[in-house]
């Protein structure tokens, strides 16, 4: 192990030499993880028609491994920010992409509907779980004093751009080839991302002997607890769950995976088929989302170091609301879809830093990633609510028109409910 310590301290080294601090080293390598992380979220979604048409199977019989997927990331999602306090980052991204790679070859080599539980349910659910957006919460807490938001921008950019970008390109590539080709990209993402954080990865400043970007004094972070993960999570948690900070925050990002993940990333693609809207030509404005929310998050994380963060997230929530509730009565031709895609792909997780640095202002240094653990997963019980419930109201309804009033409405609750945090803030 020493010798690969060499690789982190000669571009160290070098980096010095250019006045740019190691933070951004790690900031890239999260990015990355983060970005073909957040792309196997997207898998299962892609291979439903592909496998049912090869299998003859129903679309219930992978919905069901798709749910499982995300109880376990629910589950896992938790205990993701402990893990890594407790093992360091590479250790964890390397289990957590063993778990992706074990998934997805198994995944190839199916012949039974069972066999998704494992390979999708399990495999998936748990490596998409262990990271989530822990793995970029922890490098923003921990190596950047300032900056953090717009590191947490970055980092939380790459997750939405990872779900909306590959769901076109592996797509594609199973109209092409085959889908057992079009899941090769992610594959070889997991790998490359094991090998980065092999080679450079650092679980503090210090132990670069360097202070946080910002920052004079080096940071000397406690000592690993010698308490098993599950239970510091939990008493992290119990502690927090004391004010009523956590749980705004929770139920405000519970919200957010309503009215983005939950209903857009799931639904928009049925909705659009509903309306005579082809899948590719679908997916394309998905993807034009994926572009937009990179610079929205970005800016939302720039912003977050130099304005209130509560009345930011008041102002996305209530954009959002405003563009979910103006889809379903839009003409639905090019020119609106591609200006609503635009407008929702800036506030489609610009969420994500104002409440990563409430998290951290609130919880601490140490602790603020594994509250945020907690925060993130009500965000997916909230997708996996939205999923599901969407569902239910198309097919009951036989329209989404519902449902998207229902989500619109949702955000202007949080809006609300951030208001009425930042007015006690003082007396949390």
């Amino acid at each position: 192990m020493k010798n690969l310590y060499m690789f982190s301290d000669y571009l160290n080294n070098k980096l010095k030499k250019h006045g740019i601090h190691y933070g951004w080293a790690m900031a890239f390598l999260a990015f990355t993880t983060t970005l073909f992380s957040s792309a196997i979220m997207t898998i299962p979604h892609v291979l439903i028609i592909p496998i049912t048409k090869e299998f003859g199977w129903n679309v219930s019989d992978i919905s069901t491994p798709i749910a499982i997927m995300f109880v376990m990331l629910a589950l896992v999602a938790p205990f993701g920010g402990a893990l890594i306090l407790k093992f360091g980052v590479t250790k964890i991204v390397t289990i957590s992409f063993i778990f992706s790679i074990i998934g997805i070859l198994s995944t190839t080599f199916i012949f039974e509907k069972w066999h998704l539980i494992g390979t999708i349910g399990i495999c998936l659910g748990i490596s998409s779980g262990m990271l989530g957006l822990s793995l970029g919460a922890t490098i923003a807490t921990r190596w950047f004093n300032v900056r953090r938001g717009l590191v947490m921008g970055l980092l939380a950019s790459s997750f939405a751009a990872g779900q909306l970008t590959f769901v076109p390109l592996m797509a594609w590539l199973t109209t092409i080839y085959d889908w057992r080709i079009a899941v090769l990209p992610v594959l070889l993402g997991a790998g490359f991302s094991i090998l980065l954080f092999i080679l450079f990865g650092k679980n503090w400043p210090s132990d670069l002997n360097i202070p946080p970007y910002g920052d004079k004094e080096i940071f000397t972070p406690p000592p690993l607890s010698k308490q098993n993960a599950f239970f510091l999570s939990i008493s992290a948690v119990v502690t927090a769950s004391k004010q009523t900070t956590f749980w705004i925050l929770a139920l405000t990002f519970f919200i957010c995976g309503v009215t983005s993940t939950g209903i857009i990333g799931q639904h928009f693609i049925p909705f659009c088929a509903d309306n005579n809207i082809g899948i590719v030509v679908a997916s394309s404005y998905l993807a034009l989302m994926g572009v937009f929310n990179f610079i929205g998050t970005m800016g939302s994380g720039w912003l977050s170091d130099r304005y209130d963060n509560f009345k930011l997230l008041a102002i996305y929530y209530g954009l959002r609301g405003i563009s979910l509730i103006y889809l379903p009565y839009s003409n639905l031709d090019v020119y609106a879809l591609t200006l609503w895609a635009i407008f929702f792909g800036l506030d489609f997780i610009a969420t994500v830093p104002p409440t990563v640095r409430l998290t951290g202002k609130f919880f601490g240094t140490v602790n603020g990633p594994i509250i945020f653990g907690w925060i993130f997963a009500a965000h997916q019980l909230g997708n996996a609510f939205a999923a599901y419930g969407a569902g239910v109201i198309r097919d009951t309804a036989l329209t989404y028109l519902p449902a998207f009033l229902t989500a619109g409405l949702f955000c202007f609750v949080a809006s609300t409910l951030i208001l009425f945090l930042r007015n006690q803030k003082s007396y949390q």
